[in-house]
């Protein structure tokens, strides 16, 4: 399995924080990471040439400083508030699809704490200029309902404020277990995060202690697995390197999937997963024998949307998926993608509220029942698009996946690991 992106993109950015005191085990070779990798060395070249400059170099070295993250959005928003918080003017930017992905809730907070954050075009979105320097921090509220990764880029660099940071969620607060991770890695590495009620965090000023960390493997990651051995008729499948522990908030894979038949143990060398038959009694697993709706809020781990979704669809199973607003502003607009895409399958999907996705009937899972005109499925550069309905060709013989490259931004090796699956 792949590490987990999420904790390596997180701890790449404490590590340089702590200048580098942090030996870390295992980091995620994805696109994502190494496009954190990418900027953060650049960054730390420029300081150190700067160092020999005359002032006059270094405003032209920092002037013509372009740090392009290409499609990496946790980057793009850690990124942001790590410039901010550092001595230095850059550019960030992206692709195409970066450069429509709204960041203007992140802006505005950094402003209010300091920052001097300039839109490059179009307002609220990249590429941003970024003049750094020390913030005074302080105390600020932003809505919790955008994303998850506002909230830890502003904590991660807190440490680094004067007078640190308070900072208050309003309203709905979604993806909280990535919240949770980035608070648990801080404390780890010698941060005083304060929790004084379940929507405040205080973090106090400090400086990253060094040490050692092993990077987990990537529970997203292994919700393809979850959803293939759904599919199959039969069959076990051992996840090295999954933590029963885990960090990470995808790790409720466990349990989203228990009513479609996967039970998960652990020993020594991770995850293993196993189909049971239907009939069980297993809590929630009487779905499988019932005209139940498969309802779950997904508001936690909006990432497992996309599997969950395409598994259902496969099984027959009806489901009622909400907590998915999110899902417009990722790598694509996962909510239509879906619809079109499972549509192309024979699948009827439904979106409601632009936070819901549906399916109400209940079908006989069906091969070939469609042309092959028919079958060639589009990614939209989404690499969950990719890797959620790759499983779906055991059902639908002579499936293509376009653009199959794209699973290279979180888990490089998935066609690799297919081809061994299938021998």
């Amino acid at each position: 399995m792949p590490a987990s992106k999420s904790i390596s993109n997180r701890m790449l950015l404490i590590s340089q924080l702590a200048k580098g005191q942090i030996s870390l085990r295992n980091i995620s070779d994805c696109d994502d990471t190494r496009a954190m990798e990418e900027a953060l060395g650049e960054r730390a070249r420029v300081e150190s040439e700067s160092e020999t400059e005359t002032e006059s170099e270094k405003s032209q070295i920092s002037n013509d400083k372009i740090i392009d993250i290409g499609a990496a959005g946790t980057a793009m928003r850690f990124l942001t508030a790590y410039f901010a918080t550092t001595p230095g003017e850059v550019v960030i930017t992206g692709t195409e699809r970066m450069r429509h992905r709204p960041i203007g809730v992140l802006v505005d907070a950094l402003r209010r704490l300091g920052a001097d954050i300039d839109y490059e075009g179009e307002q609220g979105f990249p590429p941003l200029r970024i003049r750094g320097t020390q913030l005074e921090g302080g105390s600020i509220s932003m809505a919790g309902s955008v994303s998850s990764q506002y909230v830890s880029a502003l904590l991660m660099v807190a440490p680094t404020m004067r007078n640190g940071l308070t900072l208050t969620l309003e309203g709905e607060i979604i993806s909280r277990p990535y919240i949770d991770m980035t608070t648990s890695l801080m404390r780890r590495f010698g941060i005083t995060v304060e929790e004084p009620d379940d929507r405040t965090f205080r973090v106090l000023p400090g400086e990253y202690t060094g040490g050692e960390y092993l990077i987990e493997n990537d529970w997203s990651a292994a919700s393809y697995w979850y959803e293939m051995l759904a599919l199959a008729d039969d069959g076990e499948i051992v996840l090295e390197g999954l933590f029963a522990d885990s960090l990470q908030g995808d790790s409720c894979v466990q349990q989203l999937f228990e009513p479609l038949g996967i039970s998960t143990e652990f020993n020594k060398k991770g995850a293993v997963l196993r189909k049971f038959e239907s009939s069980r009694d297993n809590g929630q697993s009487s779905i499988l024998n019932s005209q139940s709706i498969y309802e779950a809020d997904l508001s936690h781990c909006p990432d497992l949307a996309q599997t969950m979704v395409a598994t259902c669809c496969g099984m027959g199973v009806p489901f009622h998926f909400s907590g998915l607003q999110t899902l417009h502003i990722k790598e694509t607009d996962r909510l239509l993608a879906l619809q079109q895409e499972l549509g192309k399958l024979g699948y009827e999907v439904e979106e409601e509220n632009g936070s819901v996705l549906k399916s109400g009937a209940r079908s006989e899972k069906e091969t070939n029942r469609i042309s092959s005109d028919s079958k060639c499925i589009d990614t939209y550069s989404d690499h969950r698009m990719a890797m959620c309905m790759a499983p779906l060709a055991m059902l639908h013989e002579g499936l293509v996946i376009k653009d199959a490259q794209v699973v290279s931004k979180s888990y490089p090796t998935f066609w690799e690991d297919i081809e061994k699956f299938k021998s």
